[in-house]
Formats: structure tokens, C-alpha cells, sequence
């Protein structure tokens, strides 16, 4: 019998639903946030991954930051295999890093027929909404801080017709993050 891997698409996000890649304040208040309960359970949901998956955009950004960083999620984030998903990088310096240059549904086909653990994407809301308008996310990791922004990109892009999802698992921490599991209802 033959299984896929599933695609996991984690992210932070406000209590109003937007996403902290934005210059909101989300993102102070993600890294303000001291919670070792919640920071150990999302260091071992890294170790756990096959592949961290991202757009150009994330990759740089953090090409540019975990390589020399202290943060506990560091050594995870170094180690684990990555994909960066670009039509014009040519070469990816972070270690473990390749690159995927083809249509981005079946390069992420390619990627879930693979053997091993299930892929994570997290990073840039543009390609988050490139993964959701596909339908090729299998379960959606909300980590919803306890703040508001009233601004920003929203996690969710415009879709064509409603898509219902149904709760998997939900872990309050005692910081007030939320981690809510969905997955498609269909």
C-alpha cells in the first residue's frame, strides 16, 4: 500500500486572523511571548518533519537568520531538510536547502509521493495562498497568538467558493496561544 505524505501548513496568526509576515506588530509580540511549554512543543513538531517547505521571500529572510541564531527552534530549523519554492534562485547557501523550480502543484505532488515524515510550509502569506488556492493542504497548524492587530495581510486568501474544515486537535498553552489543528471536512 502506497501513502503520501501529507502536507502540513503551520503559521502564526492574530486573534484576527492576520498574519505576522506583515509589519502589524504581530510578530513583536510573537517573539515577546516566553512560553518554554509552547516553544518545546513546536521544536519537536520540527524535529518531526520531513521537509520545512517556503517561498523565496521566507527563505531569505531566514537563510539570513537561523544559521547563527541562539533561538531554541535554531538547531531544528538548521538541521531538518528545507525546500524553497523559486523560479529565480539558482543556488540555496542554507544547509540542507534545495530548490524546486517547476509548477509549484507538481512539484508539491512530487514532494508528497516521497518517502518520509510529512512536509511543513510555513512562511509568506503569497505562497500560503498559492498552497490553499491549489487544495493541496492536508491539515492547516494555526498557532493563534493572544493579540489583535487590525491590520495586515489575512492567513486566508479569496477563494472562489467556502471550504469547510474540521477541528483535529486544539492545545491552549499557558501563555493564551492557541495550536488549532483542521483539516478538510470533505
Amino acid at each position: 500500500m502506497t501513502t503520501t505524505r501529507k502536507l502540513i501548513l503551520g503559521f502564526y496568526v492574530s486573534l484576527d486572523g492576520k498574519s505576522a509576515d506583515a509589519d502589524n506588530g504581530i510578530r513583536d509580540v510573537m517573539m515577546s511571548i516566553d512560553d518554554p511549554e509552547q516553544e518545546k512543543y513546536f521544536v519537536d513538531q520540527l524535529w518531526d518533519a520531513g521537509a520545512f517547505l517556503m517561498g523565496r521571500t521566507t527563505y531569505e529572510a531566514m537563510a539570513g537568520f537561523w544559521p547563527t541564531s541562539d533561538h531554541p527552534s535554531a538547531k531544528a530549523m538548521n538541521a531538518i531538510p528545507k525546500v524553497v519554492f523559486s523560479r529565480t534562485l539558482t543556488t540555496a547557501e542554507w544547509a540542507e536547502t534545495r530548490i524546486a523550480s517547476g509548477d509549484l502543484a507538481e512539484e508539491i505532488a512530487k514532494l508528497k509521493a516521497e518517502p518520509g515524515k510529512d512536509l511543513v510550509a510555513a512562511g509568506g502569506t503569497a505562497f500560503l495562498h498559492s498552497l490553499i488556492k491549489l487544495g493541496v493542504v492536508d491539515e492547516y497548524r494555526l498557532w493563534v497568538l493572544p493579540a489583535v492587530t487590525g491590520k495586515g495581510a489575512a492567513l486566508f486568501p479569496e477563494l472562489d467558493e467556502a471550504r469547510r474544515l474540521r477541528l483535529v486537535k486544539s492545545t491552549a498553552f499557558p501563555s493564551g496561544i492557541l495550536e488549532l489543528r483542521y483539516a478538510p471536512a470533505g
